[in-house]
């Protein structure tokens, strides 16, 4: 049966922790995630795999949209001042602090700070009037209009 041999795989995965088991701090939820893993990897190995036909045309290369997308941030970051273009480079592209940043131009944290989220906002404010791009209330991306 098959509930028995899942149970007998649960129970030999504990065995298998040996004194480890005794350190886990809830052995309860380890039992569950560890009986949760092992169900869900028997539903996997149950699935068939499907036999896609040859015959089956694949479309000419599309531009995924998030290629699109990232082709429009590209093109907008270049119409954009040196000085913004210079701190969103410095800090978003290459992951460097805003501390960072302002060392490196000698001023303060705050004054970076402000530099950086003008710059970004300009940025947004152009992604949206020239790609097409709406955002949530929380700034993020929720709708993008291919362009023609």
């Amino acid at each position: 049966m098959v509930a028995d041999d899942l149970l007998q795989e649960v129970k030999l995965r504990a065995v298998l922790q040996g004194q480890k088991f005794c350190n886990v701090k809830q052995p309860r939820a380890w039992l569950f995630r560890v009986t949760r893993n092992i169900l869900v990897d028997h539903n996997r190995r149950r699935k068939g795999m499907l036999e896609v036909s040859t015959e089956i045309s694949q479309p000419e290369h599309e531009l995924e949209e998030i290629d699109l997308l990232s082709e429009c941030v590209n093109r907008n970051l270049a119409k954009l001042t040196c000085a913004d273009k210079e701190i969103l480079e410095f800090c978003d592209l290459k992951n460097n602090t805003v501390k960072a940043y302002a060392l490196n131009k000698a001023i303060s944290l705050s004054a970076a700070k402000a530099r950086l989220l003008r710059a970004r906002q300009r940025l947004r404010d152009s992604i949206e009037v020239h790609c097409s791009v709406s955002f949530d209330e929380n700034g993020k991306v929720c709708g993008h209009i291919k362009p023609k």
